[in-house]
């Protein structure tokens, strides 16, 4: 038998029974198309499988059977394939290494706490801590913070700045006003009182119902006189834009050394300090009572102003007394409370030896 004769045979045969299929494979597929409305969607598993196969069947045959989308999309489909196989991107870093969240807020901190400090400044004071940081990356970490360098920051000081250095020569004003009962009716009272920034010791300068030019000069004189007047070791004084504080108001201050010191308008915080006075004065005593006359409200203050200094724990300055008393007492010794306006303010202490 030929053998040859006889694989020839069997060969056509299969060849013209492929032809067949594929034939009506393709018809089959364009009647498909033809009843379909709108573009096909397909998943990234159905282009990855038509790649490949598209890929091995070759752009020629490719032409004659694809009918979803054009042949050069399908090979396009497969060399994006054959890219991501050997696409490393992924596993490998970008880039020096990354420091940690812990050193990234110590070179914000040091920054902003020194204002002189230059890259090289704060890596020093970094590896003095046992952290090796780069000048490059420290000036990174400051531009992500929006973090001008050195010698920006030192042409620009913030208010906290302002007041943590000059505390201990700062003083602040500000005017209480209180509605007092009186035989004419509501009266408004302005309350005119000075704080010292670093010890928060309070002086009320004087009381009116018109702080007037020449009342407030007065006022002036009264706290910038030599040896006893309150501002007589403050160099600053901060004040708002009340039109009260006239203009030889201020020269007086100036001829005693005091340079006043004008807050933007609309700042209340910027005066914080106799803000939050002036909240406690009103919460803890003023608010509580009813004020008949002018002399009702200062005997209020004037039970007030020995409790804040001597007997009130002040939570801006650790919790402790401000100036307190030098009574000495056992530590066995009774408790006793010491009461003011009836009972509203109190004070409690062990009893004197």
């Amino acid at each position: 038998m030929d053998w040859r004769r006889v694989l020839a045979y069997i060969t056509g045969t299969v060849d013209e029974e492929l032809l067949l299929r594929n034939e009506y494979l393709a018809a089959e597929n364009r009647i498909l198309l033809e009843q379909l409305q709108g573009r096909l969607r397909l998943t990234d598993l159905q282009r990855k499988t038509l790649a490949e196969i598209g890929y091995r069947l070759g752009r020629k045959a490719l032409a004659e059977v694809a009918n979803i989308v054009k042949p050069e999309t399908i090979l396009s489909w497969y060399r994006k394939l054959v890219a991501q196989k050997f696409d490393g991107s992924k596993a490998r870093g970008v880039g020096r290494p990354q420091i940690s969240p812990e050193v990234e807020t110590l070179i914000v901190r040091m920054a902003k706490e020194n204002s002189g400090w230059g890259y090289d400044r704060i890596a020093g004071a970094l590896r003095n801590l046992g952290y090796s940081v780069s000048d490059q990356t420290i000036g990174n970490v400051l531009r992500r913070h929006d973090i001008p360098p050195a010698p920006v920051r030192k042409t620009k000081t913030t208010w906290a700045e302002f007041i943590r250095s000059h505390r201990a020569v700062l003083a602040a004003t500000d005017f209480l006003s209180v509605e007092v009962l009186t035989l004419g009716g509501l009266v408004t009272y302005y309350i005119l009182f000075f704080i010292h920034i670093e010890t928060r010791k309070v002086v009320i300068a004087g009381i009116t119902q018109h702080p007037n030019e020449r009342w407030m000069k007065q006022m002036a004189r009264n706290v910038t006189m030599d040896e006893w007047g309150f501002l007589k070791n403050s160099r600053y004084l901060i004040h708002d834009r009340d039109t009260k504080y006239t203009k030889s108001f201020q020269e007086i201050l100036e001829s005693a050394q005091v340079k006043p010191v004008k807050l933007p308008a609309r700042s209340p915080n910027l005066n914080a300090y106799a803000e939050r006075w002036v909240r406690s004065v009103k919460e803890e005593c003023l608010a509580k009572l009813i004020l008949f006359g002018e002399a009702s409200l200062r005997r209020a203050l004037d039970n007030y102003m020995p409790h804040y200094h001597e007997e009130r724990n002040h939570q801006g300055k650790s919790n402790v007394l401000l100036f307190p008393k030098k009574v000495k007492s056992r530590p066995d010794a009774a408790i006793e409370c010491h009461q003011r306006l009836g009972g509203l303010l109190r004070y409690y202490h062990r009893k004197a030896a």
